[in-house]
């Protein structure tokens, strides 16, 4: 390892997007590091011992309802994880907690550690001093490409939900109007290349006032420009980055940000980090087709890399004029931070 001494980093512009394999700054987006994908769930390490000079280790864990570790003890290794997303049922040393975005659980050196996922996209960031963490995690795992865990429709209904959560109450939408509960990763889900459109809520269900679309999104330029006559659509950033062209003004939307393009608002979006999830809120129900006829059925809770082809979206816009889409023109260029 290259020694670099305090007055040289001064002068030394951050690695982007790469672990740089020495003590040097640098930056990693949302979804880039070193990925692996170890019993269901997707490791993406964002620092080794040798990028931090042998002080610490870190990454990120994401996965599935049902995904869990099988236990480990490390001796001289003080472990921190911190829920990012989702929900986790953590045994430290033979307690057992369930925690929630926010919450945090600490193993000491020697102490055991078990976990279990307890929905869908449940993210952990794992914090570790000094190295060896990453070895017991990743179990020698090979490195993968994908920026999210593998998932079929199958395994999907396969999955065992803790105790007394109902699936068929808590997964599905009803089909008429009336209140319901719906949890994480539940909905009607439509595939689109790599991303998933899930109905929160359809027209059916809200007297036709409105419907709720959540979209998880790996990374993807802007779409075309266009326009609505008929609807009001809102967007809601869950997590992730969404860039917006605006009448020809772009913004940036991150966690907790909201824009309202009414009717008549020439508007396009794209996905800035990987595994972005936007909630969209569109009144009356005249778009709800538009979901319909550009997408794919699913079964699963998250999309699959490369699974659709991006001429269904095409070809269901061209097949159904009556869609309330007023395309003015191409996808807008990135203008704003392009190399990032």
């Amino acid at each position: 390892m290259r020694t670099i001494d305090l007055e040289s980093i001064h002068s030394l512009a951050p690695v982007i997007n790469a672990l740089p394999g020495e003590p040097v700054p640098y930056y990693l987006a949302s979804g880039e590091g070193e990925r692996h994908e170890v019993d269901g769930q997707l490791v993406t390490v964002v620092a080794r011992t040798q990028d931090t000079g042998g002080l610490f280790e870190a990454a990120f864990i994401l996965g599935p309802a049902g995904a869990q570790s099988t236990g480990s003890a490390l001796e001289s290794v003080q472990r921190s994880f911190f829920v990012v997303d989702g929900c986790v049922q953590a045994t430290v040393a033979g307690r057992t907690r369930i925690l929630v975005q926010g919450d945090s659980f600490h193993v000491a050196p020697g102490e055991s550690l078990e976990y279990r996922l307890l929905s869908h996209m449940s993210r952990l960031f794992m914090f570790s001093a000094p190295g060896g963490a990453l070895a017991d995690l990743l179990g020698g795992a090979e490195r993968t490409e994908r920026h999210l865990f593998t998932m079929d429709s199958a395994s999907a209904t396969q999955l065992q939900l803790p105790q007394g959560v109902d699936s068929a109450g808590s997964l599905a939408l009803p089909s008429g109007e009336g209140g319901y509960f719906l949890s994480a990763g539940g909905g009607d889900h439509r595939a689109w290349p790599d991303a998933l459109n899930s109905y929160l809520a359809r027209p059916a269900n809200t007297g036709g006032r409105y419907f709720a679309v959540n979209t998880l999104a790996a990374v993807q330029p802007y779409i075309i420009r266009h326009f609505h006559r008929l609807h009001t659509e809102n967007f809601i950033c869950l997590s992730g980055r969404v860039w917006l062209w605006v009448n020809g003004h772009e913004v940036l939307l991150t966690a907790g940000d909201f824009l309202h393009a009414p009717a008549g608002t020439v508007h396009s979006f794209a996905i800035g980090a990987h595994n972005t999830q936007m909630l969209g809120l569109l009144t009356g129900g005249v778009f709800e087709k538009f979901f319909d006829v550009t997408s794919q059925a699913t079964d699963a809770p998250v999309y699959n890399e490369g699974l659709v082809d991006p001429s269904t979206v095409i070809a269901g816009i061209q097949s159904n004029p009556d869609l309330d889409l007023q395309v003015v023109g191409p996808p807008p260029e990135r203008t704003l931070a392009p190399g990032l």
